[in-house]
């Protein structure tokens, strides 16, 4: 049996999912995406995975420099995801010009305004479909202040305690 494209995407939009930007560099060019396709995988070792669609630079940057960082937006931090999704044509260094960017260690782009961040080294890649899954060790973690950005059923949201 098949399913409809349109029917899964309707499913996968009642799964809550942490809000993203998956960053990267290539040469001097950094490059970046909003991605909701992102969970841990082991605690030892500290292991994260992320899924990127292979059309875009972030995923191509990843499988070339084999490098890359996960920042968990903070729950104001709609307008930065919306950005690096790409809305209004935003496209490569422009998606920078919102939020408080700097450097990792290893000169990856890293946002400071976020709720966490994630240096990580590519130990696995595999293709599924439309999409590059990278499982990434962690090698740095910076953290912020605040609760995270979530995306479901096509909005976004602020966590809030019980």
């Amino acid at each position: 049996m098949q399913i409809d494209p349109a029917d899964f995407r309707s499913a996968m939009a009642r799964f809550p999912g942490a809000v993203t930007i998956v960053t990267a560099r290539t040469g001097g060019e950094r490059r970046g995406i909003t991605a909701t396709a992102v969970c841990s995988v082991t605690a030892e070792p500290p292991s994260i995975l992320v899924c990127l669609n292979r059309k875009t630079g972030t995923c191509a940057a990843v499988a070339e420099t084999g490098r890359f960082n996960v920042n968990l937006l903070a729950g104001d931090g709609g307008e930065v995801a919306m950005r690096f999704a790409g809305q209004g044509g935003v496209t490569g260094e422009d998606k920078f010009a919102a939020g408080n960017w700097g450097e990792d260690g290893r000169g990856l782009p890293i946002l400071h305004d976020s709720v966490v961040s994630l240096s990580c080294y590519v130990t696995e890649q595999m293709e599924a479909g439309s999409h590059v899954v990278f499982i990434g060790a962690i090698t740095a973690i910076e953290t912020g202040e605040g609760a995270a950005l979530i995306y479901e059923q096509s909005r976004f949201h602020r966590l809030t305690p019980l």
